[in-house]
């Protein structure tokens, strides 16, 4: 009985390796949920608005300002801006030197997001993963508070999101070197 891979429609051994079909599921997984978690990180902004008329209208109104909103606003829009990085590498998003890369070839063009991801992204988010899961630990451990309201369980909350977004990121960039790898091996998208 043969083995065919269902999304390429090709035979085991005769141009897909044996577990390609499991690659291209963990790829599509990993998009998915970058695609998800930006979908959900966007509501972060609603909160974010409804903090912010909510102080204009209690300061101006009621001259009643609060010292919480502020820092709550800051930390919510460091949680969207955070948990969207994963989601903007999927869209290509992130800024690029587009100038010179649409020079290259397609199979050069590969070449440099893998030498590139390699040497300057999987460092740099392994590194931002590392260093932000010590500082969460560190948060949670000493029930660390806000500065200026002493509001508890927000900075902790806050800087648990720099780990999880590092390791979203690294998930999707994974995603994306692997297709890069697979174009330039087998010369078509994945």
């Amino acid at each position: 009985m043969a083995n065919y891979d269902t999304v390429s429609g090709e035979r085991w051994g005769l141009g897909a390796e044996k577990g390609g079909l499991a690659i291209r599921t963990l790829i599509n997984i990993i998009d998915t949920i970058s695609e998800w978690t930006g979908r959900f990180a966007v509501w972060a902004l609603v909160v974010v608005v409804g903090i912010i008329v909510y102080e204009v209208i209690t300061r101006r109104v009621f001259g009643s300002p609060h010292v919480w909103t502020y820092e709550i606003i800051t930390f919510f829009y460091g949680f969207h801006f955070m948990i969207l990085a994963a989601y903007t590498l999927l869209h290509k998003g992130h800024v690029a030197i587009d100038i010179i890369y649409i020079r290259f070839s397609p199979k050069k063009q590969a070449v440099l997001d893998l030498v590139t991801y390699l040497f300057f992204f999987f460092p740099f988010v392994i590194i931002l993963l590392y260093v932000g899961f010590d500082n969460a630990v560190a948060s949670w451990a000493t029930g660390e508070k806000t500065l200026t309201a002493r509001l508890p369980l927000v900075l902790p909350g806050m800087k648990t999101v720099t780990p999880i977004a590092a390791l979203l990121l690294l998930l999707q960039g994974f995603s994306i070197f692997y297709r890069r790898l697979f174009f330039l091996t087998k010369g078509r998208e994945l």
